[in-house]
């Protein structure tokens, strides 16, 4: 028996079904190293230059405008009567969205042990943490007199003025803080084994002591790998259950309301499809053109792109089935209010913001179907800018379009941003470049020890690998 089992031939996959390598033009772990590793170690390239001085201009306009909503009130946004809401809670909720990618990047995908993720997990868990800090700046200078924001926190206090644990804006505080301190410790965490790479190849004594420090002094043991894959695997597992509060936590800021058109139980689901479909277009905005400017197209490969295509496609569609229940709701519940502010969004004065919401999250995302879509570069590059634009006017959509008409014609009105609304906006965009900018110049963007690992060469069972080609590459 054992000899029929030995002269079993094990066939490949037919042609034309096998998978594209993770790694392509069988690039060894040498040439891995120096190409992510080479990024933060040349000099600073002068597009690197052209793209941080305009970031750090629009970062320093949005701190002018958060001093001068300060030192003169609430009034120079466009919120009032009866919108109270403005562009300060949209793009909270928008840029927590963005967020959301890079922890279902990270952590479910790797308790799935979907090897693609390696070459873009480190940038995308990158983003969720400058994202998130975009958010986190909204909440506090929305609320007018953030000098009292500390009375968010369940301090003791002299006026006994305790939080109210039953305002689902509470909620947000706990769930944004918690996100953002998972999110960080699991980006850490994987940062190690790469900073120890980068330590050990410095060529100047600050780099090597900077590097050094923050590597924790990892030696690459087999007692540390024990140590770091199950620091690893716990913090994938807490960070699993945040990407699907998160965001249902903000959604409830909508749906614990009495509004027509927020206060519905489709919210929380409807919400994080919708933010991880914004991430997942965020990512593909920033990788598309890094992989072509720091020549990784070796590393981030057109596989990669079209496996999160994939995702793309399908959050987009959640998210159409998603508006199609709303409106179905609405009409089966025989609320003539609910059926109203469903009617008024599609063909009411800002009908207009309605419908390039379902242009960009419906209908575009229906383009990555198409294999010759998915695989051109410059096509899903556009794409996934059309699906941040659409989610955007998504929360538009939800805040100011379900407060312009109240229950009463007296109560009707038309939101307009002002200048300082869209200057605050542009300026977070800076904050967030300006960060990310620093993250490529200064880290591995990618993750160097996690994509050596889904090589050939580091399986020892494979023709390429250390078994067989005698030791180390």
């Amino acid at each position: 028996m054992a000899d029929v089992i030995a002269n079993v031939e094990i066939k490949g996959p037919p042609a034309g079904l096998e998978r594209e390598p993770l790694v392509l033009n069988q690039r060894g772990l040498g040439w891995i190293s120096d190409a992510i590793a080479g990024v933060a170690e040349g000099k600073t390239p002068l597009w690197w230059w052209i793209a941080f001085v305009p970031s750090v201009i629009a970062m320093s306009v949005m701190g002018a405008m958060i001093i001068y909503l300060l030192s003169t009130g609430v009034g120079i946004w466009g919120p009032g009567h009866p919108v109270m809401w403005g562009w300060a809670i949209i793009n909270f909720v928008w840029w927590i969205g963005i967020g959301h990618a890079g922890t279902l990047i990270s952590a479910i995908l790797f308790l799935l042990r979907q090897k693609w993720r390696t070459s873009i997990n480190r940038a995308a868990e990158a983003m969720t943490i400058f994202a998130v800090m975009c958010a986190g700046i909204f909440p506090l200078i929305h609320v007018g007199r953030m000098w009292f924001g500390w009375w968010l926190f369940p301090l003791p206090n002299q006026n006994s003025i305790w939080p109210n644990f039953r305002s689902p804006l509470m909620w947000d505080v706990f769930a944004v803080s918690t996100y953002f301190t998972v999110s960080a410790l699991f980006w850490f965490m994987g940062l190690i084994p790469d900073l120890a790479v980068m330590r050990d190849r410095s060529k100047t004594k600050l780099r090597k002591f900077a590097y050094g420090l923050f590597s924790l002094g990892w030696t690459g043991s087999n007692r540390h790998w024990r140590n770091y894959e199950k620091a690893y695997l716990i913090l994938a597992g807490l960070s699993t259950p945040l990407v699907l509060s998160v965001h249902s936590i903000v959604s409830m800021d909508f749906s614990v309301s009495q509004l027509p058109g927020w206060h519905t139980t489709i919210f929380p689901p409807y919400f994080v499809a919708g933010a991880v479909f914004s991430g997942f277009g965020m990512v593909l905005s920033l990788l598309i053109p890094l992989r072509t400017i720091l020549k990784l197209e070796d590393i981030i490969t057109v596989r990669h792109v079209e496996l999160m295509c994939k995702v793309v496609l399908a959050t987009g569609s959640i998210v159409g089935y998603a508006y199609a229940m709303e409106f179905f709701i609405a009409w089966y519940s025989g609320n003539p209010y609910e059926r109203y502010a469903f009617i008024n969004r599609a063909m009411g004065p800002y009908a207009w913001g309605y419908w390039v919401m379902i242009g960009c999250n419906v209908i575009v995302p229906q383009c990555f179907w198409f294999k010759r879509i998915r695989s051109n570069m410059l096509i899903v590059f556009i794409l996934s800018i059309f699906v941040n634009i659409g989610m955007w006017f998504e929360r538009f959509v939800i805040v100011v379009i379900s407060l312009h008409r109240d229950f009463m014609p007296s109560n009707w009105g038309y939101f307009k941003p002002t200048w300082v609304d869209i200057t605050t906006y542009m300026g977070t965009f800076g904050l967030f470049f300006t960060l990310f900018l620093l993250f490529i110049r200064f880290m591995p963007i990618i993750a160097i020890t996690e994509v050596k690992g889904v090589t050939p060469q580091a399986d020892p069972h494979h023709p390429l690998g250390g078994a067989k080609s005698g030791g180390h590459h």
